[in-house]
C-alpha cells in the first residue's frame, strides 16, 4: 500500500509550528482606565476616597484606578458581596506606594481598604487562614482563592492574583 503525500499534508506539517502560542502567564493582564473601573466599583456599592480629592495617577494623595488589572476589580468586588462589609478603597494605581516586587499598586494588583469599622478585620481573621508576617511587620492573612490581605495600620492592603474574594 502507498501513503500519499501530497501537498495538504506538507502544509499541514509546515503550519503546525505556527500555532505555538505563548504562556498566558507571559501576557500582560487586562487593565481598566480609572473611569471604567470607577463606574464598575460604584455599581457594586463600593465608595472610594483620596486625601487630596483626586485620581490623577502620578500625584501623591489621590486614588487612582488607572491601569487596574480587570481581576483586582473583580476580586474586590466578590471580597464585597462575599463580606457585606462597606468597602471604601483608599489606595489603587497612585504613586506613593511601595515598588518592590511584581505585585504592586502601581502594576494594578493592589488596593487598600480602609478600616473605619471592624467589619473588615472580623471578617478577614474569621474568613482567612492567617500567613505570617510580612517584611514591615503587617499581620498577613490568605484566601482559599490565594489573594493575600495585609493588616497595615488604618488599612487592608490586599493583593488580588484572581477576581475571586
Amino acid at each position: 500500500m502507498r501513503m500519499w503525500t501530497g501537498p495538504f499534508l506538507l502544509a499541514a506539517s509546515v503550519a503546525a509550528p505556527l500555532l505555538v502560542v505563548a504562556p498566558a502567564a507571559d501576557a500582560a493582564p487586562a487593565t481598566y482606565t480609572h473611569a471604567a473601573a470607577a463606574q464598575q466599583f460604584r455599581a457594586a456599592g463600593i465608595s472610594w476616597t483620596s486625601s487630596k480629592n483626586c485620581s490623577d495617577r502620578n500625584r501623591k494623595g489621590c486614588t487612582s484606578f488607572t491601569g487596574i488589572n480587570r481581576a483586582t476589580v473583580a476580586g474586590a468586588i466578590a471580597f464585597k458581596k462575599a463580606s457585606r462589609c462597606t468597602i471604601v478603597i483608599t489606595g489603587g494605581t497612585e504613586v506613593g506606594h511601595s515598588t518592590r516586587g511584581a505585585y504592586t499598586h502601581g502594576k494594578g494588583y493592589k488596593v487598600d481598604m480602609s478600616v473605619r469599622t471592624s467589619c473588615l478585620d472580623t471578617y478577614i481573621k474569621k474568613h482567612y487562614k492567617r500567613a505570617g508576617t510580612r517584611g514591615d511587620g503587617a499581620r498577613l492573612h490568605k484566601s482559599p482563592n490565594g489573594n493575600v490581605y495585609a493588616r497595615e495600620g488604618h488599612h487592608w492592603d490586599i493583593t488580588y492574583f484572581n477576581g475571586k474574594a
